[in-house]
């Protein structure tokens, strides 16, 4: 009986004392830079130039149906005293069929739902997602509570240098991605005496 009261009590002092030290540990706080952290990145830099020869195409694509547009309008003006009413009519409405095709290709183009916004996400979310992967990691290995993104819309009045893992992130992209090149050269090599048994 009096080993089982010796126990509760240990149990209870050893509840007590963990509680304490949990309490007096506080919150771990860090914040990245997600923009710095990104231009480190030679995947983000690939598909964020994509994306950009994407978006002066498709600038080029609107100018010239827009200068298409110009002339058509300058053509309709000039030959409009040579013209019946009628074929004026027709005209116009060939115009107003046109510039309507120039709207929808800027709304396709650079919409809400437009093609940049479909390629943004689809280029540029899996290496954000990468980036938010290791975050998560280096959080539960570290301890951290909270981490924030102080290029994000959160508003960071100020922020010690010591508290940002960007560094950190980046290091462990680096190292993840060295790793994932030596695996595809051990495996290129693996390959090769098999091919050329072939």
């Amino acid at each position: 009986m009096k080993t089982l009261l010796i126990k509760k009590t240990l149990l209870c002092f050893l509840l007590l004392f963990s509680t304490i030290s949990i309490a007096q540990r506080g919150t771990r706080v860090g914040y990245i830079d997600m923009n710095v952290i990104l231009e480190n990145m030679d995947e983000y830099q690939n598909a964020s130039k994509l994306l950009d020869d994407n978006i002066k195409q498709w600038k080029k694509e609107i100018e010239l149906k827009k200068i298409q547009l110009k002339q058509f309008q300058d053509q309709l003006n000039a030959e409009r005293i040579l013209l019946t009413a009628e074929l004026i009519a027709d005209r116009e409405l060939e115009i107003q069929d046109f510039a309507s095709e120039v709207i929808n290709l800027q709304e396709k183009r650079f919409g809400p739902s437009g093609d940049m916004i479909i390629q943004r996400s689809k280029l540029l979310q899996p290496i954000q997602d990468q980036v938010m992967a290791v975050v998560k990691i280096i959080a539960e290995e570290k301890k951290y509570d909270f981490i924030f993104d102080r290029s994000s819309e959160v508003t960071m009045l100020y922020s010690a240098k010591n508290y940002d893992i960007s560094d950190l992130v980046i290091k462990r992209i680096n190292r993840q991605q060295r790793i994932e090149n030596r695996l595809n050269q051990i495996e290129s090599i693996k390959q090769q005496p098999t091919s050329s048994q072939n």
